[in-house]
């Protein structure tokens, strides 16, 4: 008999197919978010689970799994959404898929300074809305990219390719990380040790720092007025580090020019203020979405899980 592997989402076909090989899958048949008792019951004679952002695995969730379970593998590097401290508790093993977003999410990181800079999505309304009157020298001028000032907080893989990227626009590129990186690994920016001290040098910021009770809410009302008038703030890291509130409140008053949002605090019921905003570049948390990334993301899950049954080293346990 194979073992038993319970799945909360759907997954791209690749990775489904792989995981019917080796495993007797309990699945739901649509792609909804389940509640904490509805993944209780997949996982009832489960061998392992495999979960993914969103869904809450609390500390209400391991102290009514089954042991028989094991491992909880997530569909993320992130495991914001996981009670680390209960699974030790409980005696589960916490698998993630580091690695293989760095890319990806770069990408995303770049759509959104560019989105937002450039007033991509007023534009697109327009010609979409049949409201584009005519090319005019006044016409919806956004603003500057290239030779401008990029801030990154946080410098791990996923700030060193948003750097890399930023060499090819001739930007001037500053950052803030926990510790200052080796020279090969920081693409010509500039490290700065402390926040405050980066703040005056963005014309545009990055986020790619985790979610933590140092982090939750630091974008606020006092953050952004160390920013220069008219920065660019986009968030491809957690959407609880953002005081939305403060960031509307900026928006609105024009002391941020925009921002490009991947991410949402209680997402996908987002702050609805955000969608009437016209300098707002929103996307539904796309950082890791391509064909490949997702298919490799699935994949590390998978190798979690397989090692785990076969006794062997969780090669990326939390």
């Amino acid at each position: 008999m194979k073992p038993v592997l319970a799945i909360t989402r759907r997954l791209p076909d690749a990775v489904e197919k792989r995981a019917r090989e080796s495993y007797d899958l309990r699945m739901q048949d649509g792609d909804d978010p389940l509640s904490r008792d509805q993944i209780l019951d997949l996982c009832k004679d489960a061998n392992a689970a495999l979960v993914s952002v969103g869904d809450p695995i609390d500390a209400a969730f391991f102290a009514a799994l089954p042991q028989k379970v094991g491992i909880v593998a997530t569909f993320s590097v992130g495991t914001d959404h996981i009670d680390l401290a209960a699974a030790k508790a409980n005696g589960f093993v916490i698998g993630n898929t580091p690695g293989v977003l760095t890319d990806a999410t770069a990408d995303i990181a770049w759509l959104l300074i560019l989105g937002a800079a450039r007033r991509a999505s007023e534009g697109e309304a327009e010609v979409r809305n049949a409201t584009w009157s005519s090319w005019r020298p006044t016409h919806m001028m956004g603003t500057q990219v290239t030779g401008k000032k990029l801030g990154i907080i946080g410098m791990g893989r996923i700030g060193q390719a948003v750097a890399k990227r930023a060499r090819g626009f001739d930007m001037e590129v500053h950052y803030f990380n926990r510790r200052q990186l080796p020279e090969d690994q920081e693409f010509g920016a500039t490290y700065h040790p402390s926040i405050d001290d980066l703040l005056p040098h963005c014309d545009f910021l990055s986020l790619h720092c985790p979610s933590t009770p140092e982090t939750r809410g630091m974008i606020n009302r006092n953050f952004i007025a160390k920013l220069p008038d008219g920065a660019i703030i986009v968030n491809t890291a957690r959407g609880d580090i953002v005081n939305d509130k403060d960031l509307i409140a900026a928006l609105k008053s024009g002391k941020l020019t925009a921002a490009g949002l991947d991410v949402f605090a209680g997402e996908p019921n987002i702050e609805p203020t955000y969608r009437d905003l016209p300098n707002t570049f929103l996307l539904p948390h796309l950082g890791s979405a391509t064909v490949e990334t997702r298919n490799a993301m699935g994949f590390r899950a998978l190798d979690n899980i397989d090692a785990f049954i076969q006794g062997k080293e969780v090669p990326f346990r939390v």
